[in-house]
């Protein structure tokens, strides 16, 4: 995490907390080391954000500090309270803790009225939530689609075949059964949507295609009016 982002998370932690949060907790929180929190609080001090408190005893931040508020309708607040609900529905534990900072992030920043709607439980997406894959970590999938890195696989098909492949992931499709991947498969030269519950092994490799994503998507958006076929 750059530290411009975490200056931004200490922040917003201390406004959450409801008593003093310590260098320990905020370092565990963040994947950092105390040390490294107690240089972050000494630079928000200087920059004068009021927080108070010292090594041992913990931070907080005085009342009356406030970042720009979040200026959004009931419509628009509902529509994100029920966005995250439905996140936490799926199988990506890195997206469903994000969710849930997110949350919290909007809940402290919106004015009053509005954050009872974040807060009051009245809208939520039922229904049962699709397990975690063993084989492959969605996050790692997410990753390597923004960075445009190569993944091997190690895939069952529907028949129970398996065969290893190296693709060129370009999508994540969450839906509420099982998650799916689009890529690129070198071995067949051609798309083909992978389910993350037949992937059997995933792990990146040291191969990229820059700058090849969003030729690779338009193709497949090009091919929605046919049926992508499944990874065979």
């Amino acid at each position: 995490m750059r530290k411009a982002s975490r200056l931004f998370e200490i922040i917003q932690i201390l406004r959450l907390a409801r008593k003093p949060t310590t260098a320990a907790e905020m370092a565990e929180r963040l994947e950092v080391t105390p040390r490294s929190i107690y240089r972050d609080v000494a630079a928000l001090q200087a920059m004068r954000v009021p927080i108070e408190g010292g090594r041992g005893i913990g931070y907080i931040l005085r009342p009356g500090f406030d970042l720009p508020p979040l200026m959004f309708s009931i419509e628009e607040t509902e529509a994100i309270v029920l966005a995250l609900a439905l996140i936490a529905r799926t199988g990506d534990h890195e997206l469903r803790a994000a969710a849930q900072r997110v949350n919290e992030k909007i809940t402290g920043a919106v004015p009053a009225p509005l954050r009872q709607a974040f807060q009051s439980q009245a809208l939520h997406a039922w229904g049962s939530s699709f397990p975690a894959p063993e084989g492959i970590d969605l996050s790692l999938v997410r990753r390597a689609i923004r960075d445009e890195q190569k993944l091997a696989l190690d895939y069952r098909d529907e028949l129970g075949r398996a065969t290893e492949r190296t693709v060129r992931p370009l999508a994540l499709i969450y839906y509420s059964e099982h998650a799916v991947m689009v890529a690129w498969c070198e071995l067949r030269q051609a798309i083909r949507n992978f389910r993350a519950d037949r992937v059997e092994h995933c792990e990146s490799v040291s191969a990229y295609f820059l700058g090849e994503g969003e030729r690779l998507r338009q193709l497949w958006m090009d091919g929605w009016k046919a049926p992508v076929r499944a990874g065979v």
